[in-house]
C-alpha cells in the first residue's frame, strides 16, 4: 500500500469513531428525553458512517486494499449539557484538519484523482463546522438550564442547523447509504 492509502485507510477510522461518538451523544439527550437534539446527533452518526464507507468504495474503486478499523470507545458521559455539543464541534474541526491533510498527500503523491475525490469532504466539512458551530451558539444562548429552547429550535430548523450543503453531489458509499 502506499501513503495515501494508508492514510485514507486511517481516515476510514476517524469517520467510524466520529460516528460512534455521535451515537453515544444521542444516547445522552435521548435518556434526558431531549428528543430533536438525539434525533440529530443519530442522523449525524449515520452521516458519519456513511462518509467511512464512501471512502471505502473509492478505495474498492481503486483497487487498494481495505483494512477494516477497530476504534476507541467514545466518551459517554458528559458534566452538563453543553459538552457534548462542544466535543462535537472539536471533532468536526478535527476531521477538517484530517481531510486538508488527506489533499496534501494526495497532491505530495500526484494522485489527482485522490484529491479530486477528497474535494466533496472538503466542502461537507465546512458545513459540519458551520452546524455545529450554529448549534453551540444557540445552546450558550439557551443555556443548559433551558434545553426546551435547543430543542425548539431544531424543530423550527426541521433537524437541520446552519450551513449549507455541499454543492457537488455525494461520493457513492460502499453498499449504499443508509
Amino acid at each position: 500500500m502506499n501513503r495515501f492509502t494508508d492514510e485514507l485507510n486511517e481516515q476510514v477510522a476517524s469517520e467510524f469513531a466520529a460516528s460512534q461518538q455521535y451515537v453515544a451523544i444521542a444516547v445522552h439527550y435521548d435518556a434526558q428525553t431531549l428528543g430533536q437534539l438525539a434525533a440529530h446527533f443519530y442522523r449525524q452518526a449515520v452521516e458519519e458512517r456513511n462518509h467511512a464507507m464512501m471512502i471505502v468504495q473509492y478505495l474498492l474503486d481503486a483497487g487498494e486494499t481495505v483494512i477494516t478499523p477497530a476504534v476507541a470507545a467514545p466518551k459517554t458521559s458528559f458534566s452538563d449539557d453543553r459538552e457534548p455539543v462542544a466535543l462535537a464541534l472539536e471533532q468536526e474541526k478535527t476531521v477538517t484538519g484530517q481531510i486538508a491533510r488527506l489533499v496534501e498527500t494526495a497532491r505530495e503523491v500526484h494522485d489527482h484523482v485522490g484529491e479530486n475525490f477528497l474535494g466533496w469532504f472538503l466542502e461537507e466539512q465546512r458545513e459540519e463546522v458551520a452546524s455545529m458551530s450554529a448549534l453551540l451558539a444557540v445552546v450558550d444562548r439557551a443555556g443548559v438550564d433551558d434545553m426546551l429552547r435547543v430543542e425548539e429550535y431544531l424543530a423550527r430548523r426541521a433537524g437541520g442547523v446552519g450551513g449549507s450543503a455541499p454543492s457537488t453531489p455525494a461520493p457513492a458509499a460502499a453498499g449504499g447509504e443508509l
